[in-house]
């Protein structure tokens, strides 16, 4: 093993062993070499004559562009678009996001947690943490209501066992009962790493206050009973938080509430910041350990050399002016309210009854989508049958669930667009009969 990677490891062992041994195989291997981009920011600071290190071009010094290229860009300084970002992102960013989070989630006031480190959005950011801490045939615990690349990003990616527990309960709450037995299921393990996502993919669904508190006092009972948890909060819909749920990301709540538990945040500026092309994301480890917090972001700034190398600079330059703008909050306000509507419509349309024959809807809170429970149709036959008569396209999850993006719907649209979820299931239930 490399002394540098060594090294971290013994700082991590010497203040939290739990951490230590929440580390996968590879995990334990990590560390950000003392290499080429080490020896550019040294020389960054000290070459005051020439500085020959990094591999780009420039002239009358400033990064070499095409004109073509900047002429699109007119509006941003050449320095900001075209070097290489630092492998953790740019400093700027990180720190504004860092103050972003601590606005937006009250609970971390007075928690430790490390600043930012720039991915290229949340599924590069959930492949580095499956990389950090699972070996094969560690488990990961999660709901059944789910998103369907975890499946590929833990489990074909990593060797992952899945154990999933019901999402809700029977009077349609977060199955907090459910999530403390499938983690203590695995106690003869010693670690598990338990991925929640709120608002959901697929539901919709974030928890009430009450809920937040069980799951995190579930969490503190598991942890003194001798597990040690990785517990990622996946926010990749942060924000969306339309009626009676938390208003912040289950991170703050988790961070620092016990030795063997290492909350991550996982989120970004893709989907909260209707930007989801940019493929801007954030990691951000919760630990009151400082050489925990260090070793980990050294371990993942390895991994990001020895992948991407760094995120698209421009990309991150987008984003940090996007909320540097003293316009920013009202704007993302006016989508937020948008969004709102339409979940509020969906809810007015379905209580009105005319489709109680044909599905129950799962509850719903919150981000993009909702979920039907179909009712003696096959979904994955309904999703065919709107697609090729209708040209409806919903998702199918598993035998007899829907999900629907009344995100991407107009509001004055969604009548019809239910009418005709219905009348399919009519015909296939008629070819039923």
């Amino acid at each position: 093993m490399n002394e540098i990677a060594q090294d971290l490891n013994n700082k991590i062992q010497e203040e939290n062993p739990y951490v230590y041994e929440l580390l996968s195989t590879l995990g334990k291997e990590l560390y950000y070499p003392k290499g080429i981009l080490t020896q550019t920011a040294e020389a960054k600071q000290k070459a005051y004559r020439f500085n020959a290190t990094i591999g780009i071009a420039t002239e009358k010094d400033r990064p070499m562009f095409l004109p073509l290229i900047q002429e699109t860009l007119a509006d941003y300084d050449p320095k900001d678009l075209y070097p290489y970002a630092p492998p953790a992102g740019k400093p700027e960013l990180r720190k504004l996001w860092r103050e972003k989070m601590i606005i937006e989630n009250p609970s971390l006031t007075n928690k430790s947690f490390s600043y930012p480190i720039v991915t290229n959005a949340l599924t590069h950011g959930l492949s580095i943490i499956a990389d950090l801490f699972i070996d094969e045939n560690d488990p990961l615990v999660l709901p059944d209501k789910l998103w369907g690349n975890y499946t590929f990003i833990f489990g074909v990616r990593r060797g992952a066992k899945t154990i999933s527990f019901p999402f809700y309960t029977e009077e349609g709450t977060f199955n907090t009962k459910g999530m403390k037995e499938a983690l203590l299921s695995k106690k003869d393990h010693g670690k598990a790493i338990l991925l929640l996502n709120f608002p959901n993919n697929p539901t919709g669904y974030t928890p009430t206050e009450q809920e937040a508190t069980d799951i995190v006092e579930a969490l503190k009972e598991v942890a003194e009973q001798g597990m040690n948890l990785v517990v990622i909060s996946d926010d990749a819909y942060f924000g969306l938080f339309y009626e009676n749920t938390i208003k912040e990301s289950l991170f703050g709540r988790v961070a620092n509430i016990h030795p063997r538990i290492l909350a991550i945040k996982v989120d970004g500026a893709t989907k909260e910041d209707y930007m989801w092309g940019f493929r801007v994301g954030f990691i951000t480890f919760g630990s009151e350990f400082p050489a925990v917090l260090d070793g980990l972001e050294k371990k993942t700034q390895g991994i990001l050399r020895g992948t991407i190398s760094s995120a698209s600079h421009p990309a991150q330059t987008f984003v940090l002016n996007t909320i540097r703008s003293t316009e920013f909050q009202a704007q993302k306000q006016e989508k937020f309210e948008v969004l709102k509507k339409r979940a509020f419509k969906v809810k007015q349309i379905l209580d009105q009854g005319d489709f109680n024959d044909a599905w129950d809807y799962y509850p719903f809170n919150s981000g993009y989508f909702m979920c039907l429970k179909l009712k003696g149709v096959n979904a994955e036959a309904l999703r065919i049958h709107l697609l090729e008569q209708y040209g409806v396209g919903v998702i199918s999850l598993g035998e007899g669930d829907i999900r629907v993006a009344f995100s991407c719907v107009e509001e004055d649209e969604l009548k019809d667009l239910y009418d005709l979820i219905y009348q399919g299931f009519k015909d296939l239930s008629e070819q039923n009969s």
